[in-house]
């Protein structure tokens, strides 16, 4: 049996997108054809916190050999067959500390990088490819620090991994979002409604304001800019009128707020190893302001509204064409590097060309939607000027 080059291992952490799966595949392919050895290690950076570093011991749960078979088989298909969490070992809660190290970390919160290290050392792992989001990410970076050899992939839906003007699963994201708003407009037409959306987007608006951009939506609320709730039910009174079947539809990023408004909206308070709270309420409660407000900018009448959270909707499923390149371009690239002998990098899109920057740019900056540039803060929608020599998705990481 020839001898392996060497060892890689594929995670992927935080929520489920399309397009993992054909990053996972094209990583294990060129790495098995150049005689690599490819690990997959299950449920994010939890693996390898569960993972039992003894000879014999059972880790099926926590890691897998690939071989093309397997990733072939899963590659066309949406989410992840690795699974995945919001594990975040620097932060690990005692009461989900593995049995087994029960007695070595015994804080309520617990950093078991230490573990993390040496579970690596064990499982033979000289090349670490973790696909994620900031969050994710960080804890990537986290192991660069500590001299482990990490090429990072970005993905999230709500596309705002800093250095990077892609993130895997944002095309889907948008492509879904219009499809669901346009089947949508059939029953806010027919019966002569406002129609609120609530999108993914806790800190950046692209989610909401590309699609708006591509004309699902007459008007859009992001993050970046508090809105006033009484001027929106103005805006879309206004569209309503205009509009041949007398409706309107507006998107609403999970994470805006409203100008009297404190904080965002949560549907709990507990939080995750992150320190987030799960978002989700803010289109529940525009919808209801914009029912009872509707009088006052309609003659008197009460105007109801269609209110739909997408949700999962956006993100289940098969990935769309660019969720299937840039996935394969993004594995390849960072076993390019591999090849290369270089770690520590993000792999990423900048202005249409692929490239890869510092892993410290995921911690070094927010991405956020550029307000000035991109947003009209009094129409609540996008600026729609300026395109000439713009990349494909106009909006980007600006880095």
């Amino acid at each position: 049996m020839a001898i392996s080059k060497g060892t890689i291992a594929i995670l992927t952490g935080g929520g489920d997108v399309p397009g993992l799966n054909p990053a996972i595949r094209a990583v294990t392919i060129r790495a098995l054809r150049e005689g690599y050895r490819v690990l997959g290690i299950r449920r994010g950076w939890a693996g390898l916190v569960d993972l039992a570093p003894e000879e014999g011991a059972d880790n099926q749960a926590h890691v897998q050999e690939l071989t093309e078979e397997i990733v072939n088989r899963a590659g066309r298909t949406g989410g992840t067959f690795l699974h995945s969490s919001r594990t975040r070992p620097s932060h690990l809660p005692k009461s989900i500390v593995p049995p087994h190290l029960a007695d070595t970390y015994t804080e309520e919160i617990n950093d078991v990088t230490p573990t993390v290290l040496k579970n690596l050392e064990f499982l033979g792992v000289d090349y670490l490819i973790p696909i994620g989001g900031d969050d994710t990410l960080s804890y990537g970076l986290r192991l660069h620090q500590e001299g482990v050899k990490v090429v990072a992939i970005p993905k999230t839906m709500d596309n705002d991994v800093p250095g990077t003007d892609y993130c895997i699963g944002f095309s889907t994201c948008v492509t879904r979002t219009i499809e669901l708003t346009h089947s949508l407009r059939t029953c806010a037409g027919s019966h002569e409604r406002f129609l609120v959306l609530e999108v993914f987007g806790r800190y950046a608006g692209f989610t909401a304001l590309l699609p708006t951009m591509a004309g699902a939506a007459d008007r859009c609320v992001i993050p970046e800019h508090p809105f006033d709730i009484d001027h929106l039910a103005q805006l879309l009174s206004e569209d309503r009128r205009r509009h041949p079947s007398n409706y309107s539809v507006v998107l609403v990023s999970e994470g805006a707020t409203m100008t009297h408004q404190s904080e965002m909206m949560f549907e709990e308070e507990e939080t995750d190893q992150y320190g987030h709270k799960k978002l989700g309420g803010i289109g529940d409660v525009v919808a209801r302001e914009l029912k009872r407000m509707s009088p006052k900018y309609n003659d008197g009448r009460r105007v109801n509204v269609i209110n739909q959270r997408l949700g999962y909707l956006v993100r289940c499923g098969d990935p769309d064409a660019l969720d299937s390149i840039v996935p394969m371009a993004y594995g390849n690239l960072a076993f390019d590097l591999v090849l290369q002998g270089v770690s520590g990098r993000l792999i990423g899109l900048h202005n249409g060309c692929y490239d890869s920057v510092p892993i410290e740019m995921v911690t070094g900056t927010k991405k956020i939607v550029d307000v000035d540039k991109y947003y009209h803060t009094e129409r609540l929608r996008p600026i729609y000027e300026s395109f000439q020599r713009q990349p494909l998705f106009v909006m980007t990481s600006d880095t």
